[in-house]
């Protein structure tokens, strides 16, 4: 299991959010480049990047400042937000990002999942965002009526190697991770999943690599001191030995 640390950028800043609210954004650290460095010296191998404006406006907001950031560090780097055509993948990718999320456009625009699964295989990531188990668009200000296993298993069907869950109610409160609806997903496609949300210790580590997920995102916990990135990702690597 990989640990993915997390920067989520607002206006140009490091913030995090409360369940998705984005009146709660708070600032949580002064230069995005520090922070990533941070990662790269604590073992990570991953970073979790999202352009929050990109998110709710459908467009790319904060991607020159993402990119940059990611050029600037020894790490890969996949990015969420905004993403809503094929320009967008391939401005990313062609600038060093290495795997896209696509989330809204999964719900609202299955053909153009399709294409860009079949133009760029595994570098398509599926971010299935839900509330009480429905689906959730726009930056999580849509909620849909469509079930987050049903959602799953249609991009299963459609090539997707990679989904990031991410249950809105326990984001940004270091409450620990939903486990019943990521053992349910687990249990009910084959894709690598990335659990989101509320992953806020050691012990939330743990529980996740006895679920079988590929990974697992975290950002607020590591700003507030809660979890020591460098001991989570030793945690990960020594329950993937045992």
């Amino acid at each position: 299991m990989i640990v993915l640390p997390a920067i989520d950028i607002k206006d140009g800043n490091c913030v995090r959010l409360f369940k998705g609210d984005y009146s709660t954004a708070s600032k949580v650290a002064e230069d995005p480049y520090e922070v990533a460095r941070g990662f790269v010296e604590a073992g990570a191998k991953w970073m979790h990047m999202v352009d929050l404006d990109g998110a709710k406006d459908g467009e790319r907001k904060n991607s020159d400042l993402i990119i940059d950031v990611a050029k600037n560090t020894d790490i890969k780097v996949e990015v969420g937000g905004g993403i809503r055509n094929m320009d967008t993948i391939e401005y990313y990718l062609e600038n060093g990002i290495e795997r896209v999320i696509l989330g809204s456009a999964a719900v609202k625009d299955q053909h153009f999942v399709i294409d860009a699964v079949n133009n760029f295989d595994d570098k398509i990531v599926v971010g299935i965002d839900a509330k009480d188990g429905a689906v959730c668009a726009e930056g999580w200000t849509d909620k849909s009526e469509l079930n987050y296993i049903d959602l799953a298993k249609q991009m299963e069907q459609i090539g997707v190697k990679t989904i990031i869950f991410t249950d809105i109610n326990q984001d940004g409160t270091l409450g620990g991770p939903n486990l019943v609806q990521l053992d349910n997903l687990v249990h009910n496609v084959s894709c690598d999943i990335i659990a989101s949300g509320g992953v806020s210790n050691l012990k939330d580590i743990i529980n996740l690599h006895e679920l079988n997920v590929y990974g697992a995102i975290t950002g607020k916990a590591i700003y507030s001191g809660n979890l020591d990135l460098s001991l989570a990702i030793q945690a990960a690597h020594k329950v993937n030995e045992i």
